[in-house]
This record gives structure tokens, C-alpha cells and sequence, in this order.
């Protein structure tokens, strides 16, 4: 698609009036603060605007969530690999997504909040979004990923990254828009999750999904995080609202601890009633929306010997293979391939390679993070 320069050249200007999309809030506050404007010059300068690349309107007026933010959720966009890295095919990217979001999923705007094109461009997608990231204090609520749209920020990476990985020029923008986020909304390395931790779907690619913990350890080091700021586990805060393999992978383990539950991967009215009973049995406060907090992972995942079998396995099984180890069987037995999908697993995340499910294993398992993966 031709690129109209003198449309990019104007960058400095559009700055100045940067979102002006009709914007509603969910909440009591009733306008956008005016802080909330990015200047020209500031550090996101390197961030094309929904203006710069040209986005249409949004077809119906966009809110902003008033729920803190809590994570950062990257995806793949399925699209295809292409050898184009110009800055022509990136603004491309940008309005071919925008007309499959609006036109094909009936969705107000782009879903996610930004774009990174396989030649590293960073592009704002929601409109708004930039804005929000300028005042780093609230997103606009999205679409990307269903559960998650008031409180994840999302980013869209161009390709398909099932069997193969990014160039190194989208992973360095990544790194770098994540850092970026996380100083502004106050986020951490150990909150960046995948698509598929919240949602069944094969996004963002198990190839991809297998550099996440060095893409962690990076934002960590740009970061320059103290170590005793890591929680020792940062399982992922799946609630009622969502449906993905870690809630079957949960289903699993509450059939396993007695209670009837489907495992379907959907967090229905008897999962919801299962993990609440669980949590007041356990001693842990109640979550109004079933949520899978860290002492209730903590209490249900069992730490299992060599030569265990039954449900737990059976989850861990079902996690493996869904996330790439195909080889991997659900038979309930801990066996060779098995074992070995696990040992893999545990040096991509810096655990010892020995197999054990330990309640680290478990964390990394379940599409969560541990301190000692940032260690040296």
C-alpha cells in the first residue's frame, strides 16, 4: 500500500491533537484528565499514532477501564510471515487489522491496544491507547483478549509464530514497548502473559510462547529490577471471566481434590462453586469472582514424586501438549516423553532439570512465573 509522506511527516503536528475519537469511561469520572495528552518530543515519539498510519474512526464510541491494570498479554496475529519490514508494510498491517476487527468482527476499533510489524515498527492500535500510556493511569478498554480487555494491556505481534520466532527486530521493539508500559503503568516483567494463559487459542504460538521467558529477563534487565522485588510465584490470575487450558488444567486438579467439575475448560457455575469452597476450607479469603489466586494454586497443585499418576498428571499432560509438546500423551501415567517435555520446560525457566513437579514446575506449568528465572 503506498505511503503517503508527507502524511508521515506530519507527525510533530498530529501530536498536539493525539485521540480525538469520542471517548466514554466506565466509572464515575466523566472526562479524559487533559495530562493524558502525549507531546511532541516525549519518549513515545517512536510510536506511530492511529492518526499517523491513517485509522478510520472508530465505528462506535470507546471507553476507558477504571480497573487497575494489572498485566501485559501478548499475542501473535496469525498473519503471514512476510519479508516486508518497511515502514510502508507496518502502516499496511495496521489498517488491514483495523478493517478485520471492525468490518469482520464487529468489534468499535482495533482490539488490541498496539501493534509491533515484523520490521519492528510499533504502532498504537485502540485509539486512545497512546494517550493512556502517555498518562500511564487507566487503559482503554479493548478487545483482544475476553476477560482480560479492562485490565491487560494487549499487544499484537505481525506472523505466525507456531513453529517459527520472530525476527530479532520485532523482539527488540518488544521488549522495548514492554518496558515502556511497565514504567508507566507500574507493571513488572513477572506481568507479562500469553494469549493462550487466558484464552483457548493457539496464540501467541508455542514457538514464540517458548521465548517468553527470556523476552521477561530482558524487560527485568532494562528494567533494572531488585530481585527481592520478584515474587517468589506470579501465577496467572485466572477468574470466572475467562476460558483457556489453565482452567481445564485447574478443572483437573479440583476433580482430583474431590469435587464435581467438567473439564472443558470453562470457568462454568460448578468450577466457580468449586474454587470458592476450596478457598473457605483452605483458610483463604473468599474471591467474590472465583479467582485463581496465588495461595489457592499454591494449595491445590500437589507436589508429585517420579512415579506419579492420576488427574495431576493428566493436567500437566493436557498443558504440555496444548502448548506445543505434541508427543506429549494424556494417560494419567508420568512417563518418559512426558518427563522429558517437563525437563525441558524447567531450563527454560532457569528451575533444575530433573523432572520433579515441584510447586515452581507447577507455577511455569499453569503459564506463570518465578523468581529464580531472573537469576543469574
Amino acid at each position: 500500500m503506498p505511503v503517503d509522506r508527507s502524511e508521515l511527516d506530519r507527525r510533530t503536528l498530529l501530536r498536539a491533537g493525539l485521540g480525538a475519537a469520542t471517548v466514554a469511561v466506565v466509572g464515575t469520572e466523566l472526562a479524559l484528565p487533559s495530562a493524558a495528552r502525549a507531546e511532541t518530543g516525549t519518549d513515545l515519539d517512536w510510536i506511530l499514532s492511529c492518526d499517523e498510519w491513517g485509522a478510520r474512526p472508530p465505528a462506535d464510541p470507546l471507553s476507558v477501564s477504571t480497573i487497575p491494570t494489572n498485566k501485559i498479554i501478548v499475542h501473535h496475529m496469525a498473519f503471514p510471515n512476510v519479508t516486508d519490514y518497511s515502514e510502508a508494510q507496518a502502516i499496511k498491517l495496521a489498517r488491514d487489522c483495523q478493517n478485520l476487527h471492525i468490518d469482520g468482527n464487529g468489534w468499535s476499533d482495533t482490539g488490541q491496544h498496539f501493534t509491533i510489524s515484523r520490521g519492528g515498527y510499533v504502532l498504537e492500535g485502540r485509539r486512545g491507547s497512546l494517550e493512556r500510556l502517555a498518562a500511564g493511569d487507566r487503559q482503554m478498554v479493548s478487545a483482544h483478549c475476553p476477560g482480560e480487555n479492562t485490565r491487560s494491556i494487549g499487544i499484537e505481534n505481525e506472523g505466525t509464530y507456531v513453529t517459527e520466532t520472530p525476527p530479532d527486530a520485532l523482539l527488540d521493539s518488544l521488549v522495548k514497548l514492554c518496558v515502556t508500559i511497565c514504567q508507566r503503568y507500574g507493571l513488572h516483567a513477572h506481568d507479562i502473559f500469553g494469549h493462550w494463559d487466558f484464552r483457548t487459542t493457539q496464540c501467541p504460538g508455542a514457538a514464540f510462547y517458548r521465548q517468553f521467558p527470556t523476552l521477561r529477563r530482558r524487560v527485568f534487565a532494562a528494567l533494572d529490577t531488585n530481585l527481592s522485588d520478584v515474587p517468589a510465584r506470579r501465577w496467572p490470575d485466572v477468574w470466572r471471566f475467562v476460558s483457556a487450558p489453565t482452567v481445564r488444567a485447574a478443572q483437573y486438579l479440583l476433580l482430583y481434590r474431590g469435587y464435581t467439575v467438567p473439564t472443558t475448560g470453562v470457568f462454568d457455575a460448578a468450577t466457580v462453586a468449586a474454587v470458592q469452597d476450596w478457598q473457605a476450607r483452605n483458610g483463604i479469603p473468599v474471591d467474590v469472582d472465583a479467582t485463581l489466586t496465588a495461595p489457592t494454586w499454591e494449595t491445590l497443585a500437589p507436589e508429585l514424586a517420579k512415579d506419579a499418576a492420576g488427574l495431576p498428571v493428566s493436567a500437566i499432560q493436557y498443558l504440555l501438549n496444548f502448548r506445543g509438546y505434541t508427543d506429549v500423551a494424556v494417560t494419567g501415567e508420568y512417563d518418559y516423553t512426558t518427563k522429558k517435555a517437563v525437563k525441558e520446560l524447567q531450563d527454560l525457566h532457569g528451575l533444575p532439570q530433573d523432572g520433579s513437579l515441584t510447586t515452581d514446575t507447577w507455577c511455569v506449568l499453569v503459564g506463570g512465573v518465578i523468581r529464580r528465572s531472573f537469576r543469574d
